[in-house]
């Protein structure tokens, strides 16, 4: 029939139709997530940067320059610079295990995997507190040898460890999964071995994801104050990170030099958030 419309077309059409919302609801959609973007999100970062500056640039450098600070600085990226490279290597190391093998307890290994997700990082803290204080499970074995890890840099390792592990490797498993194993079983029919397979094939095909996972673990660690809280001891100069630094300014009523410090940590946010769009674009390219 000349006026008959296939039934295929005419599904199209009405599913187009049906997708598309009235111009007015769109436009309240718009506003609403605009604003909701301005008062939580660039509000906030705007007060911090103002407050920080508010008693002049003078004051703004005095309170990233003194020693306390410094010190919080310093801490804060050799904790990233151990933790970070640790985590990496965890990741690929369980998402290797988890995509490419099957074995017993696979299953505990996820859930183990995903344990930082569903614990409180205070808990975790005290965790750590119940086993290397003095009167914990390592506590005389720690104590007769000397070993300091409560209240000092190597529980704060711990802690930051514990509770960003998890990130690599959950980025890691589903693009591992996907790709699935054939490149790799080709690699080794040709006769390359485990090694040069894992950095020939492996490596290449999750590289974006792998920086994605770090990025992500980099965002976390920074900003870690729970667990840290917990098995630092808050002990000025020595193991305050940057969050705890800045806690403690402001209990103090030190407002602009609080401010001062969290703005850098905003500054660090702000390029963590520019890379992790890069990286983004990047393996959208390369997917």
């Amino acid at each position: 029939m000349a006026g008959h419309i296939p039934l295929q077309y005419s599904d199209k059409k009405a599913g187009k139709r049906s997708a598309q919302e009235p111009f007015i609801l769109r436009i309240i959609l718009i506003a609403a997530a605009l604003a909701f973007l301005f008062l939580f999100l660039l509000l906030p970062l705007a007060a911090i940067f103002i407050k920080a500056f508010e008693q002049g640039f003078g004051l703004y450098i005095a309170s990233i320059t003194d020693p306390d600070a410094l010190s919080a600085i310093k801490l804060t990226l050799l904790v990233l610079v151990l933790t970070v490279p640790l985590n990496a290597l965890f990741g690929i190391a369980a998402a290797w295990a988890i995509t490419k093998f099957d074995f017993k307890g696979k299953s505990i290994l996820i859930t183990i995997i995903d344990l930082p997700f569903a614990i409180s990082p205070v808990i975790a803290g005290l965790v750590f507190v119940l086993l290397f204080s003095t009167h914990g499970l390592f506590g005389d074995f720690l104590f007769e040898h000397d070993i300091k890890i409560l209240f000092a840099v190597p529980g704060i390792v711990l802690a930051t460890l514990f509770v960003t592990f998890p990130f690599v490797a959950r980025e890691l498993i589903p693009l591992m999964q996907s790709q699935g194993s054939a490149e790799e079983e080709a690699s080794l029919t040709l006769g390359a071995n485990g090694w040069k397979t894992f950095w020939l094939v492996t490596l290449s095909n999750i590289k974006w994801g792998l920086l994605y996972g770090v990025i992500l673990c980099n965002a976390r660690a920074v900003g870690e104050f729970g667990a840290v809280s917990v098995v630092s001891g808050h002990i000025r100069g020595l193991t305050n990170t940057m969050p705890l630094h800045i806690e403690i300014l402001y209990n103090e009523y030190q407002f602009s030099a609080a401010f001062a410090v969290a703005s850098l940590m905003s500054i660090l946010a702000i390029v963590t958030l520019v890379v992790k769009n890069i990286v983004e674009w990047k393996a959208g390219q390369h997917g």
